[in-house]
């Protein structure tokens, strides 16, 4: 089976469970979280989703269910914002420019991580995305952010794939679920089809029948970012070491992609 075929059949999932708007998400934006991401190969995706349909809502938006996302990260010259990451420094920030496709909105956000492992975003609206900050965008990223000048910052990687947004019937709790990854700068691009990033987000780590599903399925818990996989993939002499353990989970996704059956998912990742 191929990726299209897997990719169906993540469509057919996703289109038995129970919808929710964005005016229902109101409640669970989640701005302040605690997250937990996981690696998972497409092949495992459609059982996954048929086992979590139970417990979760999807986001449909104009009678879609897989939105498409695109994404300008920015960041200097000599990538000071990745290599925060790669140094494993605390109290970090990405900077980036998101166009929600679907329901035609544009932002401009900061995602900082403090010394305690939670996440914060903060965002501004705008109209379109553009290579360098805007002067709105700019004087918010001043405020928000002194130690950076706005203007040593420029586009330096696309990030556009496709999300699968769950809402737990329960508890303050989301899930994104990226497909399709595709990393773009200038003239250089890198699709990863087989590999789907899945982002659990709560107020605080606490139970979740999505994180159940990826024990019983032995999935990881720990991955990569985005904007450093993206990277990664786009600037080869780039510095990685933080993130070899990750690359080496994608690589062995990536290798056994064509073989996964029914008959092989106790397989770790």
């Amino acid at each position: 089976m191929d990726s299209n075929t897997f990719l169906q059949e993540v469509q057919i999932q996703t289109s038995l469970f129970e919808p929710i708007t964005l005016a229902e998400m109101d409640g669970v934006k989640l701005m302040d979280r605690m997250d937990v991401k996981y690696l998972i190969p497409l092949a495992l995706l459609p059982d996954i989703l048929r086992e979590a349909k139970s417990f979760y809502r999807v986001l449909e938006i104009e009678d879609n269910r897989l939105c498409n996302y695109k994404t300008l990260y920015y960041d200097t010259d000599d990538l000071a914002l990745y290599k925060a990451h790669q140094n494993g420094l605390l109290n970090r920030y990405k900077v980036r420019a998101r166009n929600y496709v679907e329901s035609s909105l544009s932002f401009f956000e900061i995602k900082y991580k403090n010394n305690k492992g939670r996440t914060k975003k903060t965002r501004i609206s705008q109209d379109g995305i553009t290579e360098v900050l805007e002067e709105n965008s700019s004087d918010f990223l001043q405020k928000t952010i002194q130690d950076i000048i706005p203007e040593s910052l420029k586009g330096i990687l696309w990030v556009n794939y496709q999300r699968i947004t769950l809402v737990s019937k329960v508890g303050a709790e989301r899930l994104t679920i990226d497909l399709n990854l595709t990393f773009e700068f200038e003239a250089q691009q890198k699709v990863y089809s087989a590999i789907v990033i899945a982002e659990v987000k709560q107020e605080k780590v606490s139970q979740s029948p999505f994180i159940d599903l990826m024990r019983k399925y032995r999935l990881k818990q720990g991955g990569i970012s985005k904007y450093c996989f993206g990277i990664i993939s786009l600037y080869q002499q780039i510095k990685q070491n933080k993130f070899k353990k990750h690359l080496r989970r994608v690589s062995k996704i990536l290798a056994h992609h064509d073989h996964l059956t029914t008959t092989n998912l106790t397989t770790s990742y």
